[in-house]
């Protein structure tokens, strides 16, 4: 169920336009498997667990098995594919192969084969993250990390190739002999040194990222560099490094600062009409941070546009979202983020219901006007599942503490869009300075039961027919703080799942 509700602070009523558009479907644990089925087959699992209405529909994951990081995307010969980590015996992490699906629309997909798993020395006992890169004669290339030891996760890194580069699904990948081609030297961790970059090139040079940890606490982006994308040696320093943690799978790409939604292909370098965009995933938090500056090719360094950068106020989602990738699009010009979605779900619940992880919607990504952060936006070709009975409500208007239920809506799952206009903002009451670059906290502070100057307002999803149990997705609007150099109003949007 949907409602509509408002808790705001001032007299006049919120004015409301909403279209439900029902859809059709579209650190590493090791567990003792057997041990989690006998737990499983005895636990009493809650029955929404186990509900297939309540399963993801439009979200990608396989039928069964876990799963976890995005790897690769590209798009090739008319065809987006993606691979990811997988287990293919069981709903926990382990056994660890890259699965391989294809799709003309990124939305509905089609599984292959397996295209990597364990079969050389150095990936005998895992294969684990890496990613894609078109080479120059337009030869795709997937560097991975390859653990070759049984006794530690002993990592590095290999490549592989299309077996038959003029098959458009490129069903099988071929491992060369000359693997591994990156291994750690020079003192580095060698079991914190993973998940190699798609590459870029200028200069008669490929070069990639491999996330690392140095000493106790510093995550560190290390720079390889090629002539021929087989042979690579280590630059002197690092593109960049913060006391953070180990930096697991990192991107970097360009981005326009025009405020263009535009994508830019991986190999395009700054200038005054591009930035660059560093994400690292922090092993010690679990989530995905970004940093927004420019990237200098002839020193190979990075420097955020914001000194404090570091301290990752910048995340992608405030979610289950982590491992993320971004790809260039050639055919429509953008850039697709990927993320994977761990959810909440207790090892025992994964193996009962026989499956575990999401992948979040693919998004694209561009830098906004002011430059400073990201803007993001389900792909367009999502709205393919639309069914062609929308159930809309026009001119509503909810006053103050009330709610409205949304009837007519006869699918489990909905893409919504709704228009709040507020009749005034003198209300809005100031951003506290100390919290504007913390939208987590500010959630959590400003939940969706406080009252505040220009809301809360907004949606209650899942919501049970007597309302015990409900999501809220709600905006509040803020002047802006003096620290932050605008006039404009703030809107925070949030969802609270304990109202």
């Amino acid at each position: 169920m949907v409602v509509l509700r408002g808790r705001v602070a001032w007299a006049c009523p919120v004015l409301v336009v909403l279209l439900l558009l029902q859809l059709a479907g579209a650190s590493h644990v090791v567990y003792e498997t057997h041990l989690l089925e006998t737990e499983a087959a005895a636990a009493d699992v809650p029955p929404s667990i186990l509900d297939a209405e309540l399963s993801t529909g439009y979200h990608f994951r396989p039928i069964k098995n876990w799963i976890n990081d995005p790897n690769a995307p590209m798009y090739y010969k008319g065809w987006y594919h993606f691979f990811y980590q997988y287990n293919p015996k069981g709903a926990v992490w382990g056994n660890i192969v890259w699965a391989h699906s294809v799709s003309r629309d990124l939305i509905n997909w089609v599984a292959l084969e397996t295209a990597i798993q364990p079969s050389i020395k150095s990936d005998k006992y895992g294969c684990w993250s890496g990613s894609a890169t078109i080479l120059r004669d337009g030869t795709p290339a997937i560097m991975y990390t390859g653990i070759d030891r049984a006794d530690i996760n002993y990592e590095v890194q290999n490549i592989a190739f299309p077996k038959n580069k003029s098959d458009p699904l490129l069903r099988e990948w071929v491992k060369p002999k000359s693997n591994p081609i990156i291994v750690p030297e020079g003192g580095i961790n060698a079991t914190q040194f993973r998940d190699p970059t798609t590459a870029w090139y200028a200069d008669g040079h490929w070069r990639l990222l491999i996330g690392a940890l140095s000493g106790a606490s510093r995550g560190v982006a290390y720079v390889y560099r090629s002539r021929d994308f087989m042979r690579w040696t280590r630059v002197r320093k690092p593109l960049h490094s913060a006391p953070t943690g180990m930096w697991e799978c990192p991107d970097l790409y360009p981005v326009t600062v025009d405020g263009r939604q535009n994508g830019l292909d991986t190999s395009v370098t700054s200038s005054p009409k591009v930035k660059h965009v560093l994400k690292n995933s922090l092993d010690l938090r679990r989530y995905d941070y970004y940093t927004v500056g420019t990237y200098n090719r002839k020193t190979e360094r990075y420097v955020p546009d914001n000194p404090t950068g570091d301290e990752h106020h910048l995340r992608y989602d405030y979610g289950n979202f982590y491992a993320s990738k971004t790809f260039y699009d050639p055919v429509k010009r953008r850039r697709i983020l990927w993320g994977w979605a761990n959810e909440s779900d207790t090892a025992v619940d994964d193996v009962a219901k026989g499956w575990a992880g999401i992948q979040a919607i693919p998004r694209k990504v561009w830098l906004d006007p002011s430059g400073r952060q990201l803007m993001q936006w389900p792909v367009e070709e999502l709205e393919a599942l639309r069914g062609k009975k929308p159930v809309s409500l026009r001119d509503g208007v909810v006053k103050r503490g009330e709610h409205v239920e949304v009837t007519g809506l006869r699918s489990s799952q909905a893409d919504v869009e709704v228009s709040f206009e507020v009749p005034s903002l003198e209300g809005a009451e100031a951003l506290d300075p100390a919290l504007a670059n913390d939208a987590q906290k500010l959630c959590s502070v400003k939940g969706a039961d406080v009252e505040g100057g220009v809301g809360p307002f907004g949606l209650w999803v899942l919501a049970s027919a007597k309302l015990e149990e409900k999501t809220a997705v709600f905006f509040r609007v803020f002047k802006a703080a003096r620290n932050i150099n605008s006039t404009k109003p703030v809107v925070l949007m949030c969802s609270d799942p304990t109202t």
